[in-house]
């Protein structure tokens, strides 16, 4: 024997129905911290910040790349 039901509810009914609990103010507040703390990070991805992040590890290796990547190192 084989029984179909269908059940036509939203989401939110069916939450209600199962006894979930309703996580929505929940999700808001997780989307409003993710998405300031996307914007502080995203200033730190400006060509300018990165360069001086890069810089300040060690500007001898950074130019010793940079030489051999655009060819400092041309032979005649």
């Amino acid at each position: 024997m084989k029984v179909t039901v269908n059940i036509d509810c939203t989401p939110l009914e069916a939450r209600e129905f199962m006894g979930l609990p309703n996580v929505a103010p929940m999700q808001e507040s997780v989307m409003k911290q993710l998405e300031v703390q996307m914007m502080d990070n995203i200033t730190k991805m400006t060509p300018e910040a990165m360069l001086r992040n890069w810089m300040s590890f060690a500007p001898e290796q950074f130019q010793d790349l940079f030489k051999m990547t655009f060819g400092g190192s041309k032979s005649k």
